[in-house]
């Protein structure tokens, strides 16, 4: 995938798959330390030891529609081909976690690409509380739909003013942090 922001949309649409009412995604870039950071964990029905092993195999899926699944092998390769890692932990009826590193100045390193677009379409693929926080050195961005959907009542994020102000924000917030790289 030409962006990271793809293979994060794949790990978030697993757990939605996963029956997730929570999701939690961590992008820590250390410039100094050059080292970029994705973290997502979720509260969906977890994967036994066998289920975890086996992740990272192209030819295993527990989707019945399709006989392969290339979403987290590719996420292993782009981190593997950056001098970074991936990792997987699981408990059954607690969740999922996945960290995936790199090398933040790798010439191979994919650029983050549109998060805002990756987070408003997982916003509107499900019914999920989503924490997102990105941070860029001593810059944080935090956005959490719970908080919104508070100020929100009724209204629902699917919206379409609420979708359209989702976007200004998120997009503000990222390019706050774009100077700290």
């Amino acid at each position: 995938m030409r962006e990271l922001s793809l293979h994060i949309l794949d790990v978030l649409e697993n757990a939605l798959a996963a029956g997730a009412t929570f999701v939690e995604l961590i992008i820590e870039e250390d410039v100094a330390a050059d080292l970029l950071t994705i973290i997502v964990r979720d509260n969906g029905r977890g994967m036994d030891e066998e289920q975890v092993s086996r992740a990272v195999d192209p030819f295993f899926t527990t989707r019945t529609t399709r006989h392969v699944g290339l979403g987290i092998p590719l996420f292993k390769a782009a981190a593997d081909r950056c001098n970074g890692r991936l990792t997987l932990s699981s408990k059954p009826g607690r969740g999922t976690e996945l960290e995936a590193t790199f090398q933040h100045s790798h010439i191979d390193r994919a650029p983050l690409g549109d998060i805002e677009g990756t987070l408003v379409a997982f916003l509107l693929s499900g019914s999920c509380d989503l924490e997102y926080v990105h941070c860029v050195g001593d810059e944080t961005f935090r956005f959490h739909t719970a908080e919104v959907q508070r100020e929100l009542g009724d209204v629902p994020l699917t919206h379409p003013a609420v979708v359209d102000w989702l976007r200004g924000f998120l997009a503000e917030g990222e390019a706050a942090l774009a100077s700290r790289r």
